[in-house]
C-alpha cells in the first residue's frame, strides 16, 4: 500500500511513521509513505494556504486552489483534471478528508481501507476547508465527536488502524483478527508472567493448557466485558 498525506505540517508524521509497526511495515515493503507540504502548491511569496471566510466569521479557511493542485499533482493528473477524471474509478485509490461532518471511523472502515492500493489523506487545519474541496473526497471521516487543531492527528489514527490490518504487518499472523471490535465485541482480558502479583492471580483456566476451556472462557469474558462497558455494541 502507498499512503500520501497532504498537510501544512509534514514533520508531524516523522515520529509516528518512523517508529514501531509503521516503521516495520515500510521496512518489509508492505507500506510506502509520503508526507507532502501543501505550501509547495500555494501561490505568492508567502505560500498562503488559508484566507478569511466569505461572509465573515472567526478564523481562517483553507483555500481550495492549493488543495486541488496538490491532489492532482500527487496523483499524477494534469491541472484541472479532477474530480471528473476519477469518475467511475475502481476504488483502488481513495482520497480521504478528515472532518467533523464525516462518517465516524470504526473497525469495519479500517478493514475496508486496508485493502486499498493507495490512500491519499488531505489534512485540514485552521477554521475549516473551503467546501468546494470536498468534491475531491471519496471518504470524509471523523474519529469522534470532538474537534482537533488539524487533521494530522486524525489521519494518523486512521492510518495506524488500517495499516496494522495489512497481512504481514503484525508479528502475530492472526493478531488483528482477535482484537476488540474485530467480531463486534471487546477483547477478553489478557495476562502474562508472573502468575501471581501483589495478591492478584491469573485465572486458573489460562494456566490449564486446555484450549477448549480457554476459548470458552475468553468468549464469555468478551461478552461480559462488552455488556458491562459497551452495551451499545450488543444492540
Amino acid at each position: 500500500m502507498r499512503i500520501d498525506c497532504i498537510t501544512t505540517f509534514p514533520a508531524m508524521f516523522d515520529s509516528i511513521m518512523g517508529e514501531s509497526m509503521m516503521k516495520r511495515a515500510q521496512e518489509k515493503g508492505l507500506l510506502e509513505f509520503h508526507a507532502h507540504d501543501l505550501r509547495d502548491w500555494a501561490r505568492g511569496a508567502h505560500r498562503k494556504t488559508d484566507d478569511y471566510p466569505y461572509g465573515g466569521g472567526c478564523g481562517l479557511v483553507m483555500m481550495c486552489e492549493p488543495l486541488f493542485a496538490a491532489v492532482e499533482s500527487v496523483l499524477g493528473y494534469e491541472a484541472g483534471a479532477l474530480p471528473e477524471a476519477r469518475a467511475g474509478h475502481d476504488g483502488s485509490t481513495r482520497i480521504i478528508f478528515l472532518a467533523p461532518q464525516g462518517k465516524v471511523f470504526d473497525d469495519e472502515m479500517a478493514s475496508r481501507l486496508s485493502t486499498a492500493e493507495r490512500l491519499v489523506f488531505v489534512c485540514g487545519h485552521y477554521e475549516g476547508i473551503d467546501e468546494r474541496a470536498y468534491s475531491l473526497a471519496d471518504d470524509v471521516i471523523s474519529i469522534g465527536d470532538y474537534v482537533l487543531t488539524g487533521g494530522e492527528l486524525a489521519s494518523m489514527v486512521v492510518i495506524d488502524a488500517a495499516v496494522r490490518k495489512i497481512p504481514g504487518v503484525l508479528g502475530a499472523e492472526r493478531g488483528a483478527e482477535t482484537e476488540s471490535f474485530s467480531d463486534g465485541l471487546l477483547e477478553y482480558p489478557q495476562y502474562t508472567r508472573p502468575a501471581t502479583f501483589r495478591g492478584m492471580e491469573v485465572p486458573e483456566v489460562l494456566l490449564s493448557g486446555h484450549h477448549g476451556n480457554i476459548d470458552e472462557w475468553r468468549r464469555a469474558q468478551s461478552l461480559a466485558r462488552t455488556e458491562r462497558l459497551r452495551p451499545d455494541l450488543l444492540i
